[in-house]
């Protein structure tokens, strides 16, 4: 029988190994999102992918794994976070031994796919973990550790695939995957404790359904935008119809007796700000690692590893800064540190949309510097918030919340500033006279328009590629700044009352009871 293990049951020794093995199952997930941007060129090389279905390829895991987020998190609650854990590393490393295999796009796709299922049991478990087993007073450093880890994988997970690609191919960043599974698994196993929820609460099926279909149509009519065109009907249908489907989800949540994510927290002003930071910072964040990889290999002509190593200096800012953000908040109070790291973010993304194809590093380190560090200035609060806000039984829902805004927010940014991208490429391209083949070709994406130039021997083609992309760079990193100041702006207004900048927040259960008797 499933029990909830308290704080006073474990060992002061034991909470270390807990926190390494969860911080590198969610290492293992999260690195996964965005590890395979470097390896995108040999992808489209090998498998013919187009432009397209090489963004599904990326995409297709951050948008299962928002869709089926709360769910996971509820029966992770239901029953155990340690085997939602083992359950979701098994799965995980199923599917990327599976995709090693692959050799067609859809294929790859499906797969990818896959691995978005089990990430989306095995994230939110981690943060659960920690915020069930370890004491208050060691809680906030934990949840620092875990928001660092959450943040620097990313960028990890770039380096470790540039490295493999040096020697072997595309299919390796998935064997790392295998690795890195089997090893949280194994420790997951031996040092994780179970801990769950002891009433046994109904899983909300139709609310299950309606998050899953509302996010699906969503999402998939954001990045089908930049082949539809934004304003086509097709498009804003889409848009539209998932919007209903996610009100409609609301409408049925506030009537049901176990809701898989009650509307009503969100009446903390606290956890609302934490939500909706982490979309905007994580929105900002992986739309940049999908457009400025593509920017170090197709305009500045780096190999897989120089492009991941470039941007390495974001890590080493993000990981101090996130570590520094707690002490900071004890003194300051949560706001001031939080804004700063907002505001950070956007002048780093400001600076970056700068580049053009003859820009020398310095320009790229004076903006991966201030956007590193301001995400870790800002992670740790918002994550804070969020775990903080809630009570001890909906810990489970408050990590999936959170990665649930994370996930969200980096499929929408990836579809966001990519289509930004494509539309500053296409509006700036100077084809010249080329004939309609290679224009068309040229047209769908950088890397066809230097394989063409090359072939044909177009020099001025690939120039004027390089040019378009860069300018379509500028629009995207600019939107991506435009995100972090909303940010700002909605913490700012959140949390303007209360001492030392922070709002007392009323108690999670008292206002929910409150709420559901009127």
């Amino acid at each position: 029988m499933n029990r909830r293990l308290t704080p006073q049951g474990q060992k002061t020794g034991r909470h270390g190994a807990v926190l390494a093995v969860t911080c590198l199952a969610l290492a293992t997930v999260v690195s996964a999102m965005a590890s395979l941007n470097v390896a995108l060129p040999d992808i489209a090389r090998e498998t013919h992918a187009t432009q397209t279905q090489l963004s599904w390829i990326i995409d297709a895991y951050s948008l299962v794994f928002a869709a089926l987020l709360l769910l996971a998190a509820t029966l992770g609650d239901r029953f155990g976070r340690r085997r939602a854990l083992l359950g979701g590393l098994a799965l995980f490393a199923g599917g990327s031994v599976a995709a090693t295999f692959s050799s067609e796009p859809a294929v790859l796709i499906t797969l990818r796919a896959v691995l978005g299922v089990a990430a989306a049991f095995v994230m939110p478990a981690t943060l659960s973990t920690i915020t069930s087993t370890f004491p208050r007073e060691q809680r906030t450093r934990a949840v620092s550790v875990w928001a660092a880890v959450a943040g620097a994988s990313a960028v990890l997970g770039l380096l470790a695939s540039g490295a493999v690609l040096e020697v072997w191919s595309w299919r390796s960043v998935f064997w790392l995957n295998v690795i890195l599974a089997v090893v949280a698994f194994i420790g997951t196993y031996v040092f994780v404790p179970e801990s769950a929820e002891p009433e046994k609460q109904r899983v909300d099926v139709v609310g299950a359904t309606l998050t899953v279909v509302g996010l699906g149509i969503l999402v998939y009519s954001v990045i089908q935008a930049p082949e539809h065109g934004w304003a086509s009907a097709r498009t804003l249908t889409g848009i539209a119809l998932g919007l209903v489907v996610l009100a409609g989800f609301v409408a049925w949540e506030l009537r049901h007796p176990h809701p898989l994510l009650d509307p009503r927290l969100f009446r903390n002003k606290l956890f609302t700000a934490g939500t909706l930071s982490i979309t905007l910072q994580f929105f900002a964040f992986f739309g940049f690692i999908f457009v400025v990889m593509q920017y170090l290999q197709l305009v500045r002509g780096d190999s897989a590893l120089i492009a991941a190593v470039s941007v390495l200096p974001m890590s080493a800012a993000m990981i101090p800064s996130a570590r520094l953000a707690p002490k900071l908040a004890a003194r300051f109070g949560a706001r001031r540190p939080w804004l700063v790291g907002l505001v950070a973010v956007a002048v780093g993304l400001t600076v970056l949309a700068e580049l053009d194809k003859s820009s020398s590093y310095w320009l790229i380190l004076a903006g991966l510097i201030p956007l590193g560090a301001g995400m870790g200035l800002a992670m740790t609060p918002a994550t804070a918030a969020i775990t903080d806000a809630l009570p001890s039984r909906l810990q489970n829902v408050g990590s999936a919340v959170n990665d649930l805004s994370r996930e969200l927010g980096g499929a929408l940014g990836i579809a966001v500033l990519g289509s930004a991208l494509n539309a500053g490429y296409r509006n700036t391209l100077d084809l010249g006279d080329v004939p309609s083949p290679v224009a068309e070709a040229a047209r769908s994406s950088l890397a066809a328009a230097n394989a063409v130039g090359t072939r044909t021997g177009n020099i001025s083609l690939i120039d004027n590629a390089r040019e378009a992309f860069a300018s379509g760079l500028h629009l995207a990193l600019l939107t991506g700044a435009g995100a972090a100041v909303l940010g700002a702006i909605a913490v700012a207004l959140l949390l303007r009352r209360g001492p030392a900048g922070t709002p007392a927040h009323p108690d999670t259960d008292t206002e929910l009871a409150t709420a559901k008797k009127g």
